[in-house]
């Protein structure tokens, strides 16, 4: 829960401006707007990458300031526009949801992910190295090895920050199928770069300089929304 949640970086003009919401366990919440529109703040807010200047966002009714760090972040697996990977193989890149993990654990999350397959059709399979932040990796395979982490991880919380912005529209699609399986009984935001991305959401807010300018679901904003239909495909 958001409860008149204000932000600014440092002395400059607040990103996020009076932000009030509830989101249900379970539900998928869709974040559009423009480039600069505060999505990004708003969903570090929840990792607390920052905290908040004025206001409080809540989990299970606590101020998020009040749990352990270590705590809060394993109730969140994150998925990133531009996925951190590390420069060792592929198995200790997924591996590092849940340390720990054998390998046939991590070889299920990455069918889960859509990447199995072409991690199993490498000379070194698993024992692939992926180069310094997995440059040596495409784009879409870098994303599926990210989504295989958060299949590991398996946490109650997603949060997906624009995940296919940087990939074509076919492998999309992959990622996407993959996307809808990891949401799956999970209480999720995503952060949509295409309006697509954010069709099955449950609920969609639209950001304007820092401010929820509108709300509702998808097909309904679609025909209404003077804003969505603003956005068009550049969200």
């Amino acid at each position: 829960q958001f409860c008149d949640v204000s932000f600014a970086y440092g002395d400059n003009d607040p990103i996020l401006r009076h932000l009030s919401f509830l989101i249900q366990p379970g539900t998928r919440l869709g974040i559009g707007g423009r480039t600069g529109a505060g999505k990004s703040t708003l969903v570090s807010l929840v990792a607390r990458f920052y905290d908040p200047t004025a206001g409080r966002v809540l989990l299970d009714g606590v101020d998020l300031r009040d749990y352990k760090l270590a705590d809060l972040r394993n109730q969140l697996a994150i998925v990133l526009q531009e996925p951190v990977l590390f420069s060792t193989s592929i198995a200790e890149n997924i591996g590092y949801g849940r340390p720990g993990a054998g390998l046939p654990e991590i070889i299920e999350s990455a069918r889960a992910a859509n990447v199995h397959e072409f991690v199993a059709g490498l000379p070194d399979g698993y024992e692939t190295q992926v180069g310094e932040r997995g440059m040596k990796l495409s784009g879409g395979e870098r994303q599926r090895i990210a989504l295989a982490r958060a299949f590991l991880k398996d946490a109650p919380i997603l949060i997906l920050d624009e995940p296919t912005s940087s990939v074509d529209m076919i492998t999309e699609s992959g990622i996407m199928e993959a996307m809808e399986r990891l949401m799956a009984d999970r209480t999720t935001l995503i952060i949509a770069h295409r309006l697509s991305t954010i069709r099955a959401c449950d609920r969609l807010y639209l950001l304007n300089k820092g401010r929820i300018v509108d709300s509702g679901k998808f097909n309904d904003l679609a025909e209404n929304s003077i804003e969505f239909q603003q956005l068009g495909g550049q969200c």
